[in-house]
């Protein structure tokens, strides 16, 4: 049986020609909740980010991690989820002091670009292989623009809804097998099942009960599933490279009123320090070399 409250569920229907993925977050969302004080919409649009990369990575391999990210000039300046393929999740959103996000994605602004992320790990794990798609903006939701990027991006029928609140966090995709028909009206009946969710009703429901709410006339055939959990990737060895990163006049100079550089995660709130008496090591001791921070390219 599925944890309920913090799971990818994965399901087919077989005769249709459809697969799904399933995700509902708890304990998971209240955590990443927990580290800032996110007013309603931004704290919308973060849980549906931070499912959304959940689903993707029941939907496509990914060995590594994916991750979505959005900048713009609004007032949302970033948002960023990310997935693991152990299902580990951790998002966060940084907006203007005092500001919410905008009500569609049509005020983010001409500037804003939205990514989708995959890092699986190659033949040196120095040197992952990274994958990077742009998703269009046009839509006024996120799951209308990943709705847009999939049905262009794959050319496969796709539908997607995603739901949040200040509890729970949850998604359902849907998607027509490449080279499998179905019968003559399969794709135009399941999403017509599809479009009878509403966004209460998902968060609500667990992914066994929802699927079968909704397509048990389909023989729905359960493909696996998996706990997903909250989970930082921070790490002193990740600062210190961030800190390498700048150079070491710059960190000097960031130590010199303190004697020390102090970084706070702000993913999970974890503290790191660095006292100046460190920096000989840190920057001429040949340290590991550690991965760059996110960062679209």
């Amino acid at each position: 049986m599925t944890d309920q409250n913090d799971s990818l569920f994965r399901f087919l229907l077989p005769d249709a020609g459809v697969r799904g993925v399933h995700v509902r977050l708890h304990e998971t969302w209240k955590q990443i909740l927990s580290h800032a004080d996110y007013p309603a919409r931004a704290a919308g649009m973060l849980g549906d980010a931070t499912v959304a990369a959940a689903l993707f990575t029941g939907h496509t391999k990914v060995d590594g991690r994916l991750s979505i990210q959005l900048r713009s000039s609004s007032s949302l300046r970033t948002l960023f989820a990310e997935c693991t393929a152990a299902g580990t999740l951790r998002g966060i959103a940084k907006l203007e002091e005092g500001e919410d996000a905008p009500a569609s994605l049509d005020g983010l602004g001409d500037d804003a670009v939205l990514a989708i992320t995959i890092e699986n790990p190659g033949l040196d794990p120095r040197e992952p292989q990274r994958y990077q798609s742009l998703v269009a903006l046009s839509a006024p939701n996120l799951d209308e623009a990943f709705e847009d990027y999939f049905r262009q991006s794959e050319q496969l029928p796709t539908r997607l809804l995603l739901a949040t609140d200040g509890e729970r966090a949850a998604g359902l995709l849907i998607q027509k097998l490449p080279g499998e028909e179905g019968d003559l009206d399969s794709w135009t009946r399941i999403s017509a099942l599809f479009e009878t969710l509403g966004k209460a009703e998902l968060l609500a429901t667990s992914a066994e009960d929802l699927v079968y709410r909704l397509f048990h006339e389909e023989q729905p055939e359960h493909m696996g599933d998996k706990p997903l959990r909250f989970e930082c990737t921070c790490s002193r060895e990740r600062v210190a490279g961030m800190l390498q990163s700048l150079g070491e006049d710059e960190a000097r100079a960031a130590a010199e009123p303190t004697g020390a550089v102090e970084v706070r995660c702000e993913f999970c709130g974890k503290e790191y320090h660095f006292p100046l008496t460190e920096f000989g090591i840190l920057f001429h001791g040949g340290g590991i070399s550690i991965p760059a921070p996110e960062r679209l390219q």
